[in-house]
């Protein structure tokens, strides 16, 4: 394994590499918090465009392996978008179902994961701007920054952070300290978590959430002990960039939410998607019909496949996306 001049360790291709199919290799970039482990996919041709995307689970479970990382970034690369995967660190597993949940002591919190994920952005992005070693082909500015749920959450912070120059600086990119790289063309979210407390559900959401199975539905209860223990403790949020519903938007890059039908996730957002529009940003919001949440974790689902279209389609083409209007705040 060598080191390149990106700050990456680049690893040996991993199945499924060749010149007719998607490259997948691992890489460890010198990251904020020490070594970061990504895992990039590269298209058999040349990319028209490229995603960071953080997969969910919580904030406390997930890896690169699960469908909703693996999978999703094969499907995008078939369609012709390098994904650069993050593992990013993961806070201390507690059962945020049960009653009375609290955070546990010590571990992970934020803002490790929230830095590490904009960090990664900002890596792959200089690969597009400068003399970079690791270069991964995307055309300048046609970089975007996605995630589900949790990872949802992480992304949405993340693209806050880029908008304000608050993200650590990327050792070992020539002339690319931190938000340098570039801000995101676009946001993709599935079924994100964005609110630290859940907004309250439409009548028709409502009817849904009742009629779900207790492992599929997140009262707000448990929303606010799993967010709690991203945080590392029970009282509010001191940074926007923990959870963006609520906070200033403004200036924030074309947003696409995708948010599964029958999930309780999907009031935060829906309510996030108006607070991007009141805020003056262009937003399309998608309801997956027949999903709960997490669906992209579900493959053989039909609502994954159309969900992952609607990625393709936005990230690869030009008239969907729509413009960044206003500047950063």
């Amino acid at each position: 394994m060598t080191t390149t001049a990106t700050g990456a360790t680049a690893g040996t291709p991993r199945a499924g590499a060749g010149p007719d199919a998607v490259t997948v290799s691992d890489r460890v970039l010198d990251g904020p918090h020490g070594d970061l482990r990504v895992r990039v996919y590269v298209p058999a041709g040349a990319p028209v465009a490229g995603l960071v995307w953080a997969h969910g689970g919580a904030f406390v479970h997930g890896d690169l392996e699960m469908p909703e990382a693996d999978g999703v970034a094969r499907g995008l690369a078939a369609a012709g978008v390098a994904v650069v995967s993050v593992e990013y660190r993961l806070v201390p597993a507690i059962d945020y179902r049960a009653s009375e949940a609290e955070p546990g002591a010590g571990g992970v919190r934020f803002p490790v994961p929230s830095e590490e994920v904009a960090f990664a952005f900002a890596w792959a992005s200089a690969t597009s701007t400068g003399p970079v070693a690791a270069s991964l082909g995307v055309p300048a500015g046609r970089w975007s920054l996605g995630g589900a749920s949790a990872g949802g959450d992480l992304a949405a912070g993340a693209a806050l952070r880029l908008r304000d120059g608050e993200v650590p600086g990327v050792p070992g990119v020539p002339g690319v300290p931190g938000v340098d790289a570039g801000a995101p063309r676009s946001v993709v979210l599935a079924y994100p978590v964005t609110h630290q407390e859940l907004p309250v559900p439409s009548a028709e959401l409502a009817a849904k959430i009742a009629a779900l199975p207790p492992e599929k539905d997140f009262p707000p209860a448990a929303v606010r002990a799993m967010n709690a223990n991203y945080l590392g403790h029970d009282g509010p949020a001191t940074s926007p960039y923990a959870f963006p519903g609520g906070h200033d938007l403004r200036g924030l890059p074309p947003t696409l939410i995708v948010n599964s039908d029958h999930d309780a996730l999907r009031s935060g957002g829906e309510a996030y998607a108006a607070e991007l529009a009141a805020a003056g940003v262009d937003v399309m919001v998608d309801r997956e019909d027949g999903t709960t949440h997490g669906h992209l974790n579900q493959p053989d689902h039909p609502g994954c496949a159309r969900t992952l279209a609607r990625f393709a389609a936005w990230l690869t083409g030009d008239a969907l996306v729509g413009t960044a209007h206003e500047p950063p705040r």
